[in-house]
């Protein structure tokens, strides 16, 4: 049967397939610790849900929204937005998605022509890639060589006549690592001088640790702003990564295209989506609080224990996001594994830790470690490293 040859070049998610494998090994009753999958491990806060479920007993679920979502909700984003960043939108600037990672899906379809360039940096979060194949363009990997953060000098080295945008991740998943603003400010400002778009991936900035500062791209300046397509959602910060709703702020011009776009795609988000995301934007943020805390509380305990491991390898303690991504080429090495890929798939089948191999993020001697889970778990999974490579 013939497939499209823009499906067949599409690797499928190496984290959604770790997450799978994990989820059956639980289910024939295996000890799994799963330490692969990018979701806070809270549920979702209950006034948030008690205003979904106000919203279904109001009639307000039951039938089509606008394609681009209810305006009170891209009100509240604009609100939201304004609050942290200083900058405002008009709600005619803003697009409601199925969530961030279609939010980027649908930008890219809007914008790229096939043959022309998105640069990427490396390491990556694992869809970037494979969205910009999908849109029928290519994508530029930059090898970020320090601190897992790009530099003008290495995506101007990239950079070539047909390089449309440039996406921007901070905090950045797989590393955590944050941008400051000298650095975004240098990038930005390159961007605008060559004419490329810098789609700002800022999903996680709600969750930055132990008194690091966070800027955001749009908050450069107004000309870095208006060449700036933010994207984020209510998945990480409010732990709602089933409700599936994500954000698009921008130009008009791209917002309008998108909107097009997703009238003949997805129609609305889920109406009682869009209801809880309002209430999560609109109603008590202390939960989200609570939850930096707790993630920051992990951080500093698994960081200290990790960089212990024999073989295992990081440079800088991460600022953001809830993953760390070390280098375990040694780890491999001392336990006679050809490679970092073997050494993660015997380590699952060994001792039920999984991990997701840096492969999938462009760099395959590191490992990707989430530690949105529970601190016993965190510590019972290091105790079983640390067993499994000493007793290779």
């Amino acid at each position: 049967m013939h497939l499209a040859k823009r499906i067949i070049n599409v690797a499928p998610s190496a984290t959604l397939a770790v997450s799978n494998l994990t989820k059956q090994m639980k289910a024939r009753g295996e000890d799994v610790i799963d330490l692969s999958i990018g979701q806070p491990d809270f549920k979702t806060p209950e006034h948030i849900e008690q205003a979904a479920i106000q919203a279904i007993h109001d009639n307000l679920t039951s039938f089509y929204t606008p394609a681009v979502g209810i305006l009170p909700l891209r009100e509240a984003i604009a609100d939201h937005i304004e609050a942290q960043t200083k900058v405002r939108y008009d709600p005619k600037q803003i697009v409601v998605t199925t969530g961030a990672k279609f939010a980027l899906y649908a930008l890219f379809q809007v914008l790229m022509d096939p043959g022309e360039e998105v640069l990427i940096p490396i390491p990556g979060w694992v869809s970037y890639v494979e969205q910009v194949r999908l849109a029928g363009a290519t994508p530029r990997p930059v090898l970020a060589k320090s601190h897992f953060k790009v530099t003008v000098d290495e995506l101007e080295a990239q950079r070539t006549p047909k390089t449309r945008a440039l996406i921007i991740n901070s905090p950045q998943n797989p590393t955590g690592a944050v941008y400051t603003r000298q650095e975004l400010t240098l990038i930005g400002n390159w961007a605008l001088k060559h004419d490329i778009l810098v789609v700002a991936d800022d999903i996680y900035r709600d969750l930055i640790y132990n008194g690091a500062s966070y800027t955001s791209m749009i908050e450069i300046d107004p000309q870095v702003t208006a060449n700036t397509v933010l994207i984020s959602g209510v998945s990480k910060s409010y732990a709602m990564t089933g409700w599936r709703v994500g954000f698009m702020a921008g130009p008009e011009k791209i917002i309008n295209a998108v909107a097009t776009m997703l009238s003949h795609a997805t129609g609305n988000v889920t109406a009682v989506a869009q209801y809880a995301a309002l209430a999560a934007f609109r109603d008590d943020q202390t939960p989200v609080e609570s939850m930096r805390q707790a993630f920051e509380e992990r951080l500093n305990a698994v960081y200290d224990r990790l960089v212990q491991l024999p073989g295992f390898t990081l440079e800088d303690k991460p600022q953001g996001a809830f993953y760390l991504f070390p280098n375990v080429r040694r780890a491999a090495q001392l336990t006679n594994y050809g490679s970092v890929d073997d050494f993660i798939s015997s380590l699952l089948e060994e001792t039920g830790v999984a991990l997701v191999p840096g492969r999938a993020f462009g760099m395959p001697e590191h490992a990707r470690l989430s530690y949105a889970n529970d601190m016993d778990s965190l510590m019972t999974a290091l105790d079983r490293i640390a067993a499994f490579v000493g007793n290779n």
